[in-house]
């Protein structure tokens, strides 16, 4: 059974590199899964404001889980139950790390994440997975074209 990271940042474009790892999976192939998400690390205001380094990780770790909520909902409707991984900083060292934490063994991506523009091809971080990846890595352009 294959361990494939799921990098998620809660946008359609994500979902659809979730329901292309669902397609696989009801084609056959035994998988297992690992939803990941990477946010930003806290700004200096944010630090100041909070005065508790503790106060800013549980915000920053709920608003990754509620960002990752509807792709594990769509696994766990399909009868998976995936891990969760959580972490703030640089998103492609990050996610790099969370593969070899969880032992992944591929990576299923979107092509471009929230941020970036409607372009469908690989975006900052898919393109540095694709580069440094040790796994094979699936970049999952959009199913349904935006916009249309």
């Amino acid at each position: 059974m294959i361990k494939i990271l799921l990098p998620t940042d809660g946008s359609p474009r994500s979902l659809d590199a979730v329901h292309h790892a669902l397609h696989l999976a009801t084609c056959g192939l035994k998988a297992r899964f690992v939803v990941a998400n990477v946010q930003s690390p806290a700004n200096l205001y944010e630090m100041v404001v909070a005065h508790d380094p503790s106060v800013i990780q549980k915000v920053s770790e709920a608003a990754a889980h509620d960002l990752m909520r509807p792709a594990l909902k769509l696994l766990q409707a399909a009868g998976h139950h995936p891990e969760v991984a959580v972490a703030s900083g640089d998103p492609a060292h990050m996610l790099l790390e969370m593969l070899e934490n969880h032992a992944c063994e591929a990576v299923i991506m979107s092509a471009r994440g929230r941020s970036e523009s409607d372009d469908t091809s690989p975006g900052s971080v898919a393109q540095s997975l694709l580069d440094a990846c040790p796994v094979p890595v699936t970049v999952v352009k959009p199913l349904i074209a935006e916009g249309a």
